[in-house]
């Protein structure tokens, strides 16, 4: 097992980038800090593998030694995102290409191409290694696969494995040529030597291609992973073994479908916000890896209880895995946390079911090209504010060890990859759709307004949820369609924006008017859209506002719950709710801003039969309730600079402190209460 039922507290530690004499002090200080986790080797590639098969493990040997002796557990990694510079000389086919040909070359990390079998059978060499060394050390808690798989190639190695691929997706290129509208602009195949991966062109690509290109390299990087997986599985099959997820929709990942492939979900988290939004992030963030966890078909054991008469926690496993102690990095600079900032969004994660928090880094290091990303023992050293609140943040952790159970949530938000990869292709009707904006939007709006989400997949079990949103879910199948229609005649409710069904699976656009597949379900019909301008916005009857999209909608059986107010749209639909089956199907044909999407929030939570998880809680205050059989616990965070008081009732577990009628939050402050009725 991989924990003792402590919450997981720790971080990447590299201690090849440092002197052996420092490795003692970092135990001391690890222990200072109540760290009980590290993730260790992850770029030590050509430490560990100087040379084609010549291993060098005495060092790692007296690390993971020294780690065991001073009561700290390690998440191994496999070195395998950054090859070493002897792989790249000998095997200079197997470093990426780019879309517009250029081969890139050694220097930094992820300089390899997963299709290439020189880079795999390589990564297969050296996990096995690994596994076979270290598969029983003591120390060993987890295997930490890689690192943030997410690179994406255009060799001609990759061409030839994106045809197999292609041939095992459609069967034949008749059925290909369908799926990707060939027939338009006269690029219909008839051999599958003609295909290639979907390089730099004259002008669009093919959205079809782009989109298959996308799910071609999620199943290759898991195909990658299953295939290390199964090597260190085989050495202890008691190890669980996980990798972490990089989150952007850039990532050619589908993260929900590995998730059955993972013994947790383990996500890398940094904010690019350093107003509000950093907190809105983090609590997507949580909620989208809580959703993945859902995902797998069976679940192997990874905790052990700290009681052993206590019920194994029976919510979806996953974990922090990465996060940034003391930064926000947005665009152009880091901006430093505000003091208690760290701890505050650590215990979010946690709230929201993460095994504990970890970070990048450890140890600040003094070169290389992150030198001045933050580390809990920056380069001021441990005499610093950054690592007093690391221990301040590890002995909270200690202190929330009895949490457990899944979060109460009855709002769900349905996430999709493919939707998101086919909103980015730019022959789009405007530049700014993008299905997780949506995503942020929707969720930030039910945040706001004290609603605890969920996120789910099309094809989840909605058991539970009194409210699914989908935010701009541009691609759905007849199945998905059919999983809608059940949950509405069900008695459930529904929350669709512009652009959810407007495609089918191969982002082949579905006729008849939009909404698409789900026009029956949402009792409308839109003849046409108008996008508007960046700067632009419209205005709603009921005082709200809204932007990014219009539609010329009609009504086919909803009713009208909001119009447009002025311009050629003036009085007509552009929200509206319609009766389907026993349940209740909303459409927002526009995005509304955030105050008119956060009263639209309530009102639609309301008539789902939803409330606010603390309705007596302030403006700024957020809270998060788990539950376990009969035990509850609420966590408190006051966003704001002021104090403020929430009615509550049970213990205080951070200050040990009985609470009876209600709890003071400083400002920035975060309560954990064992609650009572």
């Amino acid at each position: 097992m991989w924990t003792d039922g402590r919450l997981c507290y720790g971080g990447d530690y590299n201690p090849e980038q440092w002197p052996a004499q420092v490795w003692a002090e970092d135990v001391t200080l690890m222990r200072q800090a109540k760290v009980n986790l590290v993730t260790v080797g992850v770029f030590a590639w050509s430490r560990l593998e100087p040379a084609p098969g010549r291993y060098t493990f005495d060092w790692l040997d007296e690390v993971l030694d020294l780690l065991h002796d001073g009561g700290i557990r390690v998440a191994l990694a496999t070195p395998t995102a950054s090859p070493p510079p002897w792989f790249s000389l000998s095997h200079p086919g197997a470093l990426p290409v780019t879309a517009d040909g250029v081969r890139l070359h050694h220097g930094s990390r992820d300089t390899y191409c997963a299709a290439a079998p020189a880079y795999r059978d390589a990564a297969r060499r050296v996990a096995a290694a690994l596994a076979d060394r270290y598969a029983h050390h003591p120390a060993l808690a987890l295997w930490h696969v890689h690192n943030e798989y997410g690179t994406i190639c255009h060799c001609e190695q990759t061409a030839r494995a994106f045809r197999r691929w292609l041939s095992a997706r459609h069967g034949d290129l008749a059925s290909l040529n369908d799926a990707w509208a060939t027939s338009f602009w006269g690029q219909h195949y008839s051999d599958w030597a003609q295909i290639s991966t979907p390089r730099a062109t004259q002008y669009l690509a093919n959205p079809g291609h782009l989109l298959d290109f996308r799910r071609f390299w999620s199943d290759t990087l898991l195909a990658a992973y299953t295939e290390q997986r199964d090597l260190l599985r085989a050495a202890n099959p008691a190890i669980p073994i996980t990798t972490n997820y990089v989150l952007g929709d850039w990532v050619p990942v589908d993260h929900a479908r590995w998730a059955s492939e993972v013994d947790l979900v383990a996500i890398d988290h940094y904010p690019s916000a350093v107003d509000g939004g950093a907190e809105e992030q983090t609590a997507l963030a949580a909620d989208l890896a809580r959703g993945w966890a859902r995902h797998a078909t069976t679940r192997r054991p990874v905790t052990v209880p700290s009681d052993t008469a206590t019920p194994p926690d029976p919510a979806p496993a996953w974990l922090l895995m990465e996060s940034a102690p003391n930064q926000i990095h947005t665009a152009g600079r880091m901006h430093t946390k505000e003091p208690g900032r760290m701890l505050r969004h650590s215990l979010a994660h946690v709230a929201r079911g993460s095994h504990g928090a970890m970070f990048f880094q450890w140890r600040a290091p003094t070169g290389g090209a992150e030198r001045f990303h933050s580390a809990l023992v920056p380069h001021a050293g441990p005499d610093s504010r950054v690592f007093r609140e690391a221990v301040e943040l590890g002995g909270a952790l200690e202190r929330l060890t009895e949490v457990r159970g899944d979060v109460e949530a009855s709002v769900a938000l349905t996430v999709d990859a493919a939707s998101g990869w086919a909103l980015r292709h730019p022959g789009l009707p405007s530049s700014r759709l993008d299905h997780h904006a949506e995503v942020t939007a929707a969720h930030r709006a039910f945040w706001r307004a004290g609603y605890a989400c969920a996120t789910v997949s099309p094809g989840d079990p909605l058991d539970g949820y009194r409210l699914l949103v989908l935010p701009a879910l541009y691609l759905v199948d007849d199945a998905t369609t059919g999983w809608l229609r059940e949950y509405l005649h069900g008695g459930g409710h529904l929350l669709a924006t512009y652009l959810s069904g407007t495609a089918d699976e191969h982002a082949r656009v579905r006729l008849g008017g939009y909404p698409g597949a789900l026009r029956d379900l949402l009792g409308v019909r839109a003849e046409e859209f108008h996008p508007l301008a960046d700067d632009d916005h419209v205005r709603l009857c009921d005082g709200g506002t809204a932007r990014i999209w219009t539609e010329t909608l009609r009504l086919a059986g909803a009713e009208v719950v909001s119009s447009y107010d002025g311009g050629v749209l003036d009085a007509m639909p552009a929200v509206t709710r319609h009766r389907t089956g026993a349940g209740t199907a909303w459409y927002v044909s526009t995005r509304p801003d955030d105050a008119t999407y956060r009263r639209l929030a309530d009102t639609a939570a309301q008539a789902a039969g939803v409330v606010p998880v603390c309705p007596a809680a302030p403006d700024g205050v957020e809270a998060v309730r788990r539950r376990h059989a009969d035990a509850s616990w609420l966590f408190l965070f006051n966003h704001t600079d002021r104090q403020q008081r929430v009615p509550a009732r049970g213990v205080e577990l951070l200050s040990a402190t009985p609470v009876e009628t209600a709890v003071t939050l400083p400002p920035g402050g975060v309560a954990v209460l064992r609650e009572r009725g």
